[in-house]
């Protein structure tokens, strides 16, 4: 019995898996000051109940996001079939001296040791505080194009079977 969409008991599945421990970035979803989406690419860190996103005080999301705020994020593959791993969740702030430890280890994951450490050392210099999003899912989807397919396309892929049956 395949995990229904929405349930947070999808994080278990290995395709979040797979997406959780990736090296591509999210796609981070939410709500700016005039009411329009917005969409950024964003390195993330998942600790096994949040997903951690780190970012400048001053940055343009630091201004319009507060906690409880809702936002979605997804992170995908980038060959067939794709692995696509969609949350909603909800978003907790808070500010840290220096770089959060969940950023470095975003950066590690991402760049190795060697880019990493030049680029938190860079980072480090121009940014004393970081601002850490803490995002705890609400609600997970699964695409993986074998198994799991976008709604309208399951429902197209179920009418075809009736249509041809027998």
């Amino acid at each position: 019995m395949t995990t229904a969409q929405g349930s947070l008991d999808l994080l278990n599945d290995p395709v979040a898996q797979r997406m959780l421990v990736s090296t591509t970035p999210a796609r981070f979803a939410y709500v700016w000051s005039d009411g329009t989406p917005r969409v950024v690419p964003i390195g993330f860190h998942w600790n096994g109940r949040e997903l951690v996103l780190g970012s400048n005080t001053d940055s343009p999301k630091a201004h319009v996001l507060r906690d409880g705020a809702a936002v979605a994020l997804s992170i995908d593959s980038d060959t067939p079939p794709w692995k696509v791993l969609l949350v909603r969740g909800t978003v907790a702030l808070d500010v840290v001296d220096g770089i959060a430890p969940e950023y470095e280890a975003m950066s590690r994951r991402v760049m190795g040791d060697e880019g990493a450490d030049a680029w938190l050392s860079q980072l480090g210099a121009i940014a004393p505080q970081m601002l850490r999003i803490r995002i705890t899912p609400t609600w997970v989807g699964i695409l993986d194009f074998e198994s799991r397919f976008p709604s309208a396309v399951e429902r197209g892929m179920e009418r075809f079977a009736q249509a041809h049956a027998g």
